[in-house]
């Protein structure tokens, strides 16, 4: 009997000796496994590609923690294009909106593309002449209260209605665009400077053709010259053959000078005749089918194509 019980408790023992050998070599299997995976998970972060960029925002998820935006080409990498990126770090999304430019770190590893650093890029005041520009500012800090404007119009606000006068001397009336996107800009025709006037029709022209077939149907641009004075319907009609030979869709807007002041007020455009020439800020604004203000653009920093993108997404909104 004895023999028998020793025979099974050795037994025992080789089995149990043979069970804890099979789970140290999976634990050590297991460590194994982890610490390669960190190393690769370490060299992966190492690894990470870093490109300095900048890009339009078209949309902001902020529940999702990304944004949709239209990217700068990055030279040797990628060329400029419409992209939906996360951002590392939730407080990045602060204070950002449609329409803004901002200043990032795209980090690239083998598993993502992810927007580090985000910052906004300040807008610098674009007017020709800074020293008139800050005068102008400093007679409106003096103006007394009652009679300085009203702020302008912000992003989510409706746009008022308003009527001016087209090329074709044809009455136009802003809730007749109701259903459509539309995008504003402002412009004289006699601005002699390539980045201004020129560069916002031209903006308006890469958008005409982009979505020549939507004209009139889903986009209408608006082109309110701040120089109706000498920007009569018959002036326009001559500018707009400048930039397209079928002008469906787009309107070069004039009319009596308070109502034509008026409008530029509610958007927030500055400009001030300066020894024959008009010193000017710069700005585009995109209204949504609901006539809500979606975007306002200052400067020219951004490009024709990020424009359009803006506009495009628009467009494709479905709320």
């Amino acid at each position: 009997m004895r023999t028998r019980a020793t025979i099974l408790l050795v037994a025992s023992f080789a089995v149990s000796l043979s069970t804890m050998k099979a789970m140290a070599a999976l634990a050590t299997s297991a460590a194994a496994t982890v610490a390669a995976r960190a190393r690769d998970a370490g060299q992966e972060k190492a690894d990470a590609k870093k490109y300095a960029t900048s890009g339009l925002i078209l949309r902001i998820d902020r529940a999702r923690r990304e944004m949709i935006i239209s990217c700068a080409a990055i030279p040797g990498y990628m060329d400029a294009m419409v992209m939906t990126l996360p951002v590392r770090d939730a407080k990045s999304l602060e204070g950002l909106k449609p329409g803004v430019t901002v200043d990032f770190t795209l980090s690239v590893d083998a598993s993502a593309a992810v927007m580090d650093e985000v910052r906004l890029r300040p807008y610098e005041n674009t007017a020709q002449e800074p020293m008139a520009s800050r005068q102008l500012q400093i007679l409106e800090a003096a103006t007394p209260n009652a009679t300085k404007p009203a702020p302008a119009l912000a992003v989510g606000e409706a746009v008022p209605d308003f009527v001016l006068t087209d090329q074709a001397n044809h009455r136009v009336e802003f809730s007749q665009f109701a259903g459509r996107v539309t995008a504003i800009t402002f412009i004289y025709t006699r601005c002699p400077l390539p980045n201004f006037c020129f560069r916002m029709s031209n903006n308006f022209s890469v958008l005409h053709k982009r979505f020549a077939e939507r004209m009139g149907k889903d986009l209408a641009l608006l082109s309110i010259t701040f120089d109706p004075e000498h920007d009569r319907p018959e002036v326009l009609a001559d500018y707009a053959k400048t930039w397209t030979k079928d002008a469906t869709g787009w309107y070069f807007l004039t009319g009596p000078t308070t109502d034509v002041q008026k409008v530029c007020r509610e958007f927030g455009m500055n400009f001030w005749q300066d020894e024959g020439l008009m010193t000017h800020s710069l700005r585009t604004i995109v209204v949504d089918r609901h006539g809500k203000i979606v975007a306002t653009l200052e400067g020219n920093e951004y490009t024709a194509k990020q424009l359009a993108d803006l506009v495009e997404s628009v467009i494709n909104r479905r709320d």
